[in-house]
């Protein structure tokens, strides 16, 4: 099944169609309550045992603690409610009589709480807005207090679920149970809900148009295993131009990790001096010197031409007439990706870009500082909303948009099919988006289309970031690490193609809290 990225909007939505289709907001609401149990129950199995407090709201996100507590409570766990004032939802009431009369306990907000091993935050759900009022402020304020772990029904309250905001101290939680997909503000505020678990609870399929969240196996059946018949050709010939002497690493790093992803050939352009240090350093990397500004040389020409995907940008330098250079290896390009210093030379001026991508296939990987430099009409939506970034992007220059960050995005014609929710903050090292475009262009060379090349790439790259800080921790990652996490990688891949994964109803997908 896969996994969409959602607004509360269409949270709120997607309701009312499983109630279109006979599939009442009660039978959901029960559903995500045992399923809150279950989590809860193979999470902390000792703790359970110990003693449960769930704080639930007067909304339909308290519905669903009652519901928890119902469940707990039959299964002989102590239990105890507390709920701020206010006037419930009619289903909320439904769900605490029917708790009550079953005698689930309950205690005052403000009065004195039971010893107990868990908490449970179910105070408001994916439609809150803004700062929580008085009554359910001083609750959060109260659970803040206690050092004891945090199971976050939806989300943790005070967290703005459509754009990561946090308002005032947000409940910190261990983990965060969501329903059906996960929401958008889930991604933005990774350190806020902690890990994320998605669970089934009856709706109808996603909309085809909502974003998807790129998991481990939808990457694995997208990068097919290599035929045995396979030759060099047949896996992709791949050219990077970059690499002034001062940045070698850089076109050394996105050479490195072209062959990391399976391609056939790898060739580097980049100035004589640079060349040197490669061929020494690099030696199963074809090289060609030349200069990074004026008119290409016929060997340079013939090489691009017979390229399946060319990677500019990595190292190259922003002096006099990059951009006319640019320009130039992009004219001879079947398929693009472009990034670094070959966004920036483009700065303000998409244009030239958006003239290649009406031919061939690009994509263009840019992090914030760069987004905003090309793109500075889109720049405001970034942070808070980088699907709409990403989309707004994509259709302005018609490729592309790989939009680096927390989550990374993916934009094509306007829209943003692809969420890349891997990584940890060990990528935050300069030689990381060399090591994004290496694999962006060799799975492009390997005849994947653009979107799904660029996606398929960030997962790879987030994935053998997660292996490698388990291993170096993440702040010690480096791009050398990444690299030499892709063989455990691609073997664990492998696994996956070849075996049915184990099922945990009502577990669709567990995302965990990056290492730090």
């Amino acid at each position: 099944m896969p996994i969409s990225v959602i607004s509360p909007s269409q949270a709120s939505d997607w309701d009312a169609q499983a109630g279109g289709l006979g599939i009442s907001l009660e039978t959901l609401m029960d559903a995500a309550g045992r399923a809150v149990a279950v989590v809860l129950a193979e999470r902390w199995p000792d703790r359970v045992g110990q003693g449960v407090l769930i704080a639930a709201g007067t909304g339909n996100n308290g519905g669903d603690g009652w519901v928890l507590a119902r469940v707990l409570h039959r299964i002989g766990a102590p239990v105890w409610v507390t709920c701020p004032a206010g006037e419930p939802s009619p289903l909320c009431r439904v769900m605490a009589e029917r708790a009550r009369r079953e005698g689930v306990r309950e205690v005052a907000p403000d009065g004195p709480w039971p010893g107990v091993a868990l908490l449970v935050d179910a105070l408001l759900g994916t439609g809150a807005r803004g700062a929580p009022r008085a009554p359910v402020q001083a609750l959060v304020e109260r659970i803040g207090e206690l050092a004891l772990p945090v199971l976050a029904v939806d989300g943790p309250t005070g967290l703005d679920l459509l754009n990561g905001v946090s308002h005032g101290q947000p409940v910190q939680a261990e983990v965060t149970v969501t329903f059906g997909g996960v929401r958008r503000g889930h991604l933005l505020a990774r350190d806020e809900v902690g890990d994320i678990v998605v669970v089934d609870v009856g709706h109808p399929p996603a909309q085809s148009e909502w974003p998807m969240l790129v998991t481990d196996e939808l990457a694995a059946s997208k990068i097919a295993r290599l035929a045995g018949s396979a030759h060099k050709g047949d896996r992709g010939r791949v050219v990077v131009v970059g690499g002034d002497p001062a940045m070698v690493g850089a076109l050394r790093f996105a050479c490195r990790a072209a062959f990391g992803a399976g391609a056939g050939l790898v060739h580097a352009v980049a100035p004589e001096a640079s060349i040197e240090v490669l061929r020494a350093a690099e030696p199963d990397v074809q090289t060609l010197g030349h200069s990074l500004e004026g008119e290409l040389s016929p060997s340079l020409v013939e090489l691009l031409q017979r390229a399946d995907s060319v990677v500019i940008g990595p190292g190259l330098g922003r002096a006099a007439g990059r951009r006319q250079f640019v320009a130039a290896v992009l004219a001879h390009a079947k398929a693009a990706v472009v990034d670094a210093d070959a966004l920036m030379v483009n700065a303000g001026d998409p244009g030239p870009l958006a003239r290649v991508a009406s031919r061939i296939p690009v994509v263009l990987t840019p992090h914030g500082g760069e987004f905003r430099a090309l793109f500075p009409a889109h720049a405001g939506t970034q942070e808070l909303d980088p699907w709409s970034a990403a989309s707004a992007s994509s259709a302005e220059v018609n490729a592309t948009v790989l939009l680096k960050g927390v989550p990374s995005v993916v934009g094509y014609r306007g829209a943003a099919p692809y969420t890349i929710a891997a990584g940890n903050p060990g990528l935050a090292t300069g030689g990381s988006g060399d090591l994004l475009s290496g694999f962006t262009g060799a799975l492009l060379a390997q005849g994947h289309e653009a979107p799904l090349a660029a996606a398929m790439a960030a997962q790879v790259l987030g994935r053998a970031a997660e292996i490698g800080a388990r291993r170096q921790t993440a702040r010690a990652l480096r791009p050398m690490d990444v690299l030499a996490a892709l063989p455990d990688l691609w073997r664990a891949w492998e696994v996956r193609r070849s075996t049915r994964p184990l099922l945990h109803p009502p577990r669709l997908l567990e995302l965990l809290r990056p290492a730090g």
